[in-house]
């Protein structure tokens, strides 16, 4: 099997998805832009061979690179980068070069914000109101049916970049003085906190491998207002999020992938959309959960969700990783430069020396949304991850 992956090198997690598939017998081919000579070791060792472009933005210089590893190697079985910011462009390689998985019109579906609310409605999940952004009358006219606060975002984009929430005239008429060159969404505003069904499935959209993972109310406000992020993977999965995952992933017609699905739990009551406590769609994201959150999940259940990957794509079944494991609550908790924090790394490990599994300096391109260091620690208790949680976060 030729499996081509985009950007091994980055995320830095990354390699492990390689190093798993060539552990299962898989030709791993790497295209990136980092030079060979300055890529870590343990990147090296996990592909058959490695293709440097100048920039993976450049579709004709990556184009050209799959093309060489098609002629050498034969047919190109899959091809993927797991990274939400390349969907379409492995979409589109798959498409010209005929390769196994989601082609150009699938991924449309699940990178647009506005499509993919036909498919979660398909899927009995309710979803928020929205228009598209026009002009500030039309846009008005909407507000006046769902109220202020709004939401307004790009179309198709990564996370909660450019979205911004727009809580009165003021904000609309400035939103529109600085313009944008994109189609943008205007939704109508949930209030409840971010929860996930990240995991696995196979090649007919059946669970192999899931988890739950908890967030803070607003990813926008921690983006827009550079805030500090804490979030847990859950010890159990609770059985409304896992029911809708399932529906979705069917009726999206996901076929083989990692898959990182975002609802609302509702923390007040919403006209058309459900009671406390009721789950709506937000985003579906079919790639991981982004930056280190495969390993958080890891050492949160137990397992190695690399392995089940790699095992999925090869056998359509898992083969190599044992699903009877203990469970624990895994936390992430993200500094900022900015701001003067009580303990240092060297305290905090010598509270807490086995329950700290992480610690290290965010990339830059992660760390708008993420923080520019991180912890990540699991306990058996959900009291306990709280208090590390505060603890990591306390200031002088």
């Amino acid at each position: 099997m030729n499996f081509i992956f985009i950007s091994p090198a980055f995320p830095t997690n990354y390699y492990n998805f390689c190093d798993r598939l060539k552990r299962n017998g898989v030709n791993v081919l790497g295209i990136g832009d980092t030079p060979y000579n300055e890529l870590k070791q343990c990147v090296k060792d996990s592909v058959t061979e490695y293709y440097k472009v100048n920039s993976l933005e450049s579709y004709d210089e990556v184009y050209r690179a799959v093309a060489f590893f098609a002629f050498k190697y034969g047919k190109i079985d899959y091809l993927e980068s797991n990274n939400e910011y390349w969907l379409r462009q492995d979409a589109r390689l798959r498409t010209d070069f005929n390769i196994n998985g989601a082609k150009m019109d699938d991924v449309i579906a699940f990178t647009s914000k506005s499509l993919m609310k036909d498919y979660y409605i398909q899927a009995g999940i309710p979803v928020a109101r929205y228009v598209f952004c026009k002009s500030f009358e039309e846009d008005l006219k909407f507000i006046e049916m769902v109220g202020y606060p709004v939401v307004v975002k790009p179309n198709v984009g990564v996370g909660a970049a450019a979205t911004y929430k727009i809580k009165n005239e003021e904000d609309l008429k400035n939103f529109y003085k600085g313009g944008f060159q994109v189609p943008y969404i205007m939704e109508e505003f949930i209030e409840g906190n971010i929860t996930s069904l990240d995991g696995i499935c196979d090649s007919n959209s059946n669970i192999v491998f899931c988890d739950n993972e908890v967030f803070p109310p607003s990813i926008m406000d921690i983006v827009n207002e550079n805030l500090e992020v804490t979030y847990y993977v859950n010890k159990e999965i609770p059985k409304d999020i896992y029911e809708a995952g399932s529906k979705v992933l069917k009726a999206f017609h996901i076929h083989s992938r990692y898959f990182h699905l975002e609802f609302f739990r509702l923390s007040k009551a919403k006209k058309g959309l459900g009671k406390v406590g009721d789950i709506v769609a937000l985003e579906v994201n079919m790639r991981p959960p982004g930056g280190p959150a495969p390993d958080l999940i890891n050492f949160g259940q137990s397992v190695d969700t690399y392995q089940i990957y790699a095992d999925i794509i090869c056998y359509d079944e898992i083969k190599n990783v044992v699903l009877d494991y203990p469970k624990y609550y895994c936390c992430f908790v993200g500094r900022r430069d900015r701001l003067n924090y009580k303990y240092t790394y060297e305290e905090i490990k010598k509270l807490y020396p086995t329950q700290v599994m992480m610690h290290e300096r965010m990339s830059k391109v992660l760390a708008v949304a993420m923080g520019d260091e991180f912890f990540a620690a699991k306990f058996e208790e959900f009291e306990d991850t709280k208090k590390f949680m505060e603890i990591v976060l306390e200031k002088v």
